[in-house]
Formats: C-alpha cells, structure tokens, sequence
C-alpha cells in the first residue's frame, strides 16, 4: 500500500506557489498592511492550496511574538462579559492578535491556575476582569513584564493599565433614580462581593446615596445570589413574599434583575406599578423583555474596543506605558421602575 503521508508545506513551499520571496510571505502574516493587496491575495490562495499551517512556537523561540493574547473573564456561562468578549477579540483580530479565552468562576485562586497557563503558552498580552487578583497573580505579572490591562473596572489611582467604567458610581446612579422617583424602602439583591471588586463597588455606591438620604435596608431586605436567574428568581420570590415588602429592588447587574422581575410575576404582582426593579448593565435582552428593564448603562462594546485597541498597541510598539480610560455610564429608563404612590 502506497504510502499516503505528505511533507506538510513550510514557508519556502508557499513562496514558490505565490511566486513571491519567504519574507513577503512572513511579511503577509505579521504586517499585512505593508503587503501590496494582490500579492496577499496570491499569498492567501497558496496559503489555502497547500493547508500550510505558521509554526508559532518557533516563532517564540526565536524571541519572536507570539501574536496571541490571554484574556480571563469570570464567567463566560450568561451575558455579562459576551459583548465585551466580543469586541474585544474583533479588536485583537483587526490588529493581527489571536485571542485566548478562559474562565475562573470567581474563583481567584484558579484564575492565577489560568494565568500561569496562557504565560506557559506565551502570550503576549493579557487582559483580566476588574482589579481583584491574588498576591501571586500580580507577582507573575511584574516578574514576567508583560502588557497587561484590567477590563471592566476604572479606578483613576489604579497601579494597573484599565479600561471600564466607575461601579461605584454605578451603585450611586441606580439608587438615586429609585430615590428621586420617591422610593423610601429598597431591596437589595447582589451577588457576593467576594473577588468581585466591581458588584462590591456597586452596593458600596448605593449604600452611600441610601446613607446620604437616612435610608436604612433592614437586613430581611439585602439577599445575595449568584449570576442565575432562575436562582435569583427564587431568592426574590422569597423576598417579595415577606409580610412587608420593600416597594424597589435594586439589583447588582441585569440577569439578577431579570429574575427579579420573573419572580415578581410569579407570584401576581405588577412591575412596576406594585414593585419596581432596577439593574446594572444593559446586557442584550435587557430591552426587549416585557416590561423593559430600566438598568444603568455600561458599555461593554466600547470597553472591549478600546481595551483591545490600547492592549495590542502597547504591545506591538514595545511601550508598557501605564493608561487608563474611564466609560461613561447612562441611566436607561424602561418600564420596570415607575414613582412611589402612597397608599391612602
């Protein structure tokens, strides 16, 4: 039987089929825009032709870029990070970056687990979520050197690269839309605040407005559940249930207030009219349940853009410069949060 096993194709193949030298095909990878478009074009079918494949490990054994790009989020399970997920890898993908996806489950022990992986695969970069790491996680950071920004977070003192917005202006925002529409008597539904910098800068913003106004949140009124909401559908159900109700829930972000807003019609009453509910996000959804969900708008498309913009810049001109870039935030007014009328 004839042997059916081929010599994979190398750099020197695809020149000889593009009819071009091994550099201009080197070039066709790592610097697109410095290759006349039709010699690309003659590169990429010689490319497709022969199921030639870069070796990138000896790429970075040679000190050469890795052109790859560790990005660790908590979760990838709802949501939350999916549109920032997705804008940033577009915005690696359009400077020549792959990106390298992985999740902790807000557990930071293993997002340092994570870390030392994708530095074991040599990336070039790194992005994670907020500024809540381990001790060992930013001593890997320093000793290694490496381009790194938080995502998701801003902080005007913050030591690390980051581009997101303020949580706890977040926090401050939502309760002041409940407080100036007349509401008095809040829930508060959360996630734990445990390695979870942004949900705890959240409450802390809300808690301070609520203190600014003598409003106090018997502790019956302050529940804690994960980024579920079926499991957040059940906690408010049982919040809402109480012999007295508060007359708003205000929720840590939008899938904790959707299952808010379920629980409230589960158990027949009218939101907003009987219960009002505010989240934090604006996630894709948020707008088209019925009703609409009132939240505070960060976004995600933007933070994801401009992190995966500044990260592979710093990056390819070898300049590890510190920056910051703060979000702008909105209050998104919809149908699930109405004033306060007092019952005569």
């Amino acid at each position: 039987m004839a042997d059916k096993k081929q010599i994979k194709a190398d750099i020197i193949a695809v020149a000889k089929a593009a009819r071009v030298s091994p550099s201009t095909v080197s070039r066709c990878f790592n610097h697109p825009a410095m290759v006349n478009p039709a010699t690309r074009k003659k590169v990429t079918r010689a490319v497709e032709r022969l199921g030639y494949i870069r070796n990138r490990a000896a790429q970075t054994m040679h000190g050469r870029r890795s052109s790859t790009i560790g990005l660790i989020v908590p979760t990838i399970n709802h949501a939350i990070f999916a549109e920032v997920i997705q804008a940033f890898s577009d915005a690696v993908d359009k400077a020549g970056f792959t990106v390298l996806i992985t999740s902790h489950g807000y557990d930071l022990d293993r997002e340092y687990a994570m870390l030392r992986k994708l530095l074991e695969h040599r990336v070039d970069g790194v992005a994670l979520v907020g500024f809540e790491h381990t001790p060992a996680s930013l001593n890997l950071i320093e000793q290694q050197d490496i381009s790194t920004v938080a995502i998701w977070n801003y902080s005007e003192t913050s030591a690390m690269s980051c581009v997101g917005a303020d949580n706890v202006l977040a926090g401050r925002m939502a309760a002041e839309h409940l407080l100036s529409l007349g509401h008095r008597e809040l829930g508060l539904v959360f996630p734990s605040i445990l390695g979870n910098d942004r949900a705890g800068g959240r409450l802390t913003g809300a808690l301070a407005v609520l203190a600014e106004y003598n409003v106090e949140v018997p502790n019956i009124w302050r529940t804690e559940t994960p980024y579920s909401i079926s499991q957040a559908k059940r906690v408010c159900i049982d919040l809402l249930t109480l012999g007295h109700r508060p007359t708003a829930l205000l929720c840590g972000n939008d899938i904790i207030a959707q299952g808010a807003v379920f629980a409230a019609q589960h158990i027949g009453l009218d939101v907003p009219e009987e219960v009002s509910v505010i989240g934090i996000g604006d996630f894709k959804g948020s707008e088209d349940m019925e009703p609409g969900l009132t939240t505070i708008r960060i976004p995600a498309q933007s933070i994801g853009k401009i992190a995966g913009d500044r990260l592979t810049n710093s990056i390819t001109s070898e300049r590890n410069d510190l920056f910051r870039h703060s979000c702008d935030l909105q209050c998104i007014i919809r149908e699930t949060v109405a004033p306060y009328i007092v019952q005569l």
